[in-house]
């Protein structure tokens, strides 16, 4: 029996599964690939120096009088003597002697004006005087003839020269010679009076200084009509504005809620916005004994202990109220920060000041403590340090400040 041959019809290769396990293989290629580059990531990111989040706190500059702060308040700086200048006459201002910064003496001359028609009258009355004066030598003169010719008719009398009516008539003589003396000085008397008021009406057209100060406006210049009430058309009242410096003194307000904390005599340190590097001493004068209603305040009077010629009137100031009186060697600047900012690295003090992103370890000397603060030497006020160092952070490290 004769043996068939085989069908090799049915026997192919199928071509369509090559494409598959190709697209496999690179799948896992690609899977490697990037298994590989997050590895690589993955260390680069480990390798990279950490970024310690830190809170910082200032280097400031305090002083020690501070801890002995009970209360604080601001006010402006006034002079407790200070007038406005004008003159009691009216006339027009023919000479102005100072400016504005101009210190004068009390009794010194500042301003003066128009004063010819005063001083005419003056000088007539002056010749009143003059007139009333050889008035009364005239009458003088009489009454003393008068009293010869009397005394000579009383002896005549005497020896029966001449009668008693030519003694009468000398008598009546005397009298009417003495009446005429008295008034003659009645008359100088009112003559000089007059020229008192004359040269009272000449010494209204010099303008004085009241006291010794400083000048701080001019409200007039030369050519202004000046005028006591100031109610004519383009007329000026105050010619100047002075004060005396010596007399300066901080109005401050207090809360009437905080007025137990207050007192009379309590020392006080004085801070002027225009000269904040400088401290003041000072003490209460004095309280307003009325509350301002509308602000619920009381106006506290603080008096420099001793006035330095930077002060001006109307400059701000801030009043802190002290609990016992500063001495001279607690009234110095002190550098400081909190107590928290202070580690020790090595058996010794530092702080970590924070600059361009890295801590910078920076040794320091401590001294007393200031409150919550702590005295340190080898800082500048101003610079910035971490709050509260952990161990993480070290000299070089990255560190960034911390939100709040």
């Amino acid at each position: 029996m004769a043996t068939s041959a085989p069908d090799l019809s049915k026997l192919r290769i199928d071509r369509d599964a090559t494409p598959i396990r190709r697209r496999r293989r690179r799948r896992w290629i690609w899977l490697a690939v990037i298994a590989v580059l997050v590895a690589g990531g993955a260390a680069w990111f480990a390798m990279q120096p950490r970024v310690q989040a830190v809170q910082t706190t200032p280097i400031i500059t305090t002083y020690p009088s501070q801890q002995f702060v009970v209360l604080n308040a601001t006010g402006y700086v006034v002079a407790q003597r200070k007038a406005s200048i004008s003159s009691k006459a009216t006339g027009r201002l023919e000479w102005l002697g100072v400016a504005e910064g101009s210190r004068v003496k009390a009794g010194d001359v500042i301003a003066r004006i128009d004063d010819r028609d005063v001083v005419a009258q003056a000088q007539s009355v002056d010749a009143s005087v003059r007139a009333a004066r050889a008035n009364v030598e005239q009458a003088e003169v009489e009454a003393r003839n008068a009293q010869v010719e009397y005394d000579r008719n009383v002896e005549l009398v005497d020896r029966n020269f001449i009668s008693k009516s030519a003694l009468d008539t000398a008598r009546a003589r005397l009298d009417r010679g003495k009446a005429a003396v008295n008034s003659a000085k009645a008359n100088l008397n009112a003559a000089l009076a007059n020229a008192r008021n004359a040269q009272v009406s000449v010494d209204y057209t010099q303008i004085r200084a009241p006291f010794d100060g400083v000048i701080l406006s001019k409200s007039a210049n030369v050519g202004d009509l000046v005028t006591p009430f100031s109610n004519a058309t383009d007329s000026k009242g105050a010619v100047v504005t002075m004060a005396d410096m010596s007399t300066l003194e901080v109005e401050a307000d207090v809360s009437e809620s905080s007025l137990a904390k207050v007192r009379v005599g309590q020392p006080a340190e004085i801070v002027l916005d225009a000269l904040p590097d400088s401290r003041f001493r000072g003490h209460i004068s004095r309280m307003v004994p009325t509350v301002d209603r509308a602000k619920a305040t009381v106006t506290v009077k603080v008096r420099f202990i001793e006035i330095d010629p930077r002060v001006l009137p109307e400059m701000s100031a801030k009043v802190a109220f002290l609990s016992r009186e500063v001495r001279e060697e607690e009234n110095t600047p002190r550098t400081a920060v909190p107590a928290s900012a202070v580690t020790e690295r090595g058996g010794r003090k530092v702080v970590y000041s924070l600059r361009e992103g890295k801590a910078h370890e920076i040794p320091v000397q401590t001294g007393s403590a200031v409150g919550d603060l702590i005295e340190v030497s080898g800082v500048q006020a101003g610079d910035k340090v971490v709050l509260k160092p952990s161990e993480r952070v070290r000299d070089g490290k990255a560190v960034a400040t911390a939100a709040k």
